[in-house]
């Protein structure tokens, strides 16, 4: 950079730098927000919850939804109310005692 063009962008390399490092922070947030291993994790503990019956099944596919849905760069513009998934087996709840 010659002297004449540093200059004139003297009084805005503070700023620049500000926004080049506030763009490193958004690059590095958005790999951790896509990070297979961590959605991975959030399915694990979601799946976990509903068969301990914490949450409900319309709760799990929310959340099976949005974490999938980040890996492949965001949700898609018409969402489906109940998105396809695999068939789950059935929670067991102790009421259905016949015998």
């Amino acid at each position: 950079m010659g002297l004449l063009t540093l200059l004139p962008k003297l009084p805005f390399l503070p700023l620049m730098e500000v926004i080049r490092i506030g763009e490193l922070i958004r690059q590095e947030t958005e790999r951790q927000y896509r990070d297979p291993g961590r959605v991975r994790r959030e399915l694990e503990e979601a799946q976990q919850q509903w068969a301990s019956g914490g949450m409900s099944e319309d709760e799990l596919s929310q959340i099976e939804y949005t974490a999938t849905s980040r890996l492949y760069g965001g949700m898609p513009a018409n969402r489906p109310d109940r998105p396809n998934r695999p068939n789950r087996p059935k929670r067991k709840t102790g009421g259905d005692r016949h015998g």
